[in-house]
């Protein structure tokens, strides 16, 4: 059986003083979730946004955020994106001391839980945590800049997830 695919577009790459109205745009167009990169300038060199921003741009949209936390100690920061409206929160597994208890907490608040994972990382850390999750990102690029050349050998680590899903 096929998985149900979802589109969930980046809206790193929107102008920031139209957040909500690109945001609009793509609901509009079909999007099933929009997903919101989150940076801190420490676990990736660039700032984003914070909570307030993800609760405004709420406001103005039906579909799930999916936040996308590029942000050292990812669980001290959870709660505060869930409550302002994330649906979906994923994670770097190479910024979380201890992703099971963070993955429990964002089910606790009723969200989503997701991992991340770099293409440096070895896929052999995520694998414990797959079957906790409901979904996971594996990142074509280093995390913290749009418009970066795609990372050919990420897609062994695509397919071997694809084998362990298909199982």
């Amino acid at each position: 059986m096929k998985n149900k695919i979802l589109i969930a577009p980046s809206m790193l790459s929107s102008d920031f003083s139209r957040l909500a109205e690109d945001a609009k745009r793509m609901q509009d167009a079909g999007a099933d979730m929009l997903h919101i990169d989150v940076m801190d300038g420490h676990f990736v060199p660039n700032i984003t946004i914070g909570p307030v921003v993800v609760e405004n741009l709420k406001k103005h949209v039906k579909i799930p955020l999916d936040v996308h936390l590029m942000i050292s100690e990812p669980e001290k920061y959870s709660k505060s994106f869930i409550s302002a409206g994330a649906d979906i929160v994923t994670f770097h597994i190479e910024a979380c001391c201890d992703p099971s208890g963070l993955i429990s907490e964002i089910k606790k608040q009723n969200a989503r839980p997701g991992l991340v994972i770099n293409p440096p990382t070895d896929f052999v850390k995520l694998k414990s945590y797959c079957s906790l999750v409901d979904f996971i990102l594996i990142m074509s690029v280093n995390p913290g800049f749009a418009g970066q050349k795609f990372i050919l050998s990420v897609l062994d680590k695509v397919r071997e997830l694809r084998k362990i899903y298909d199982k």
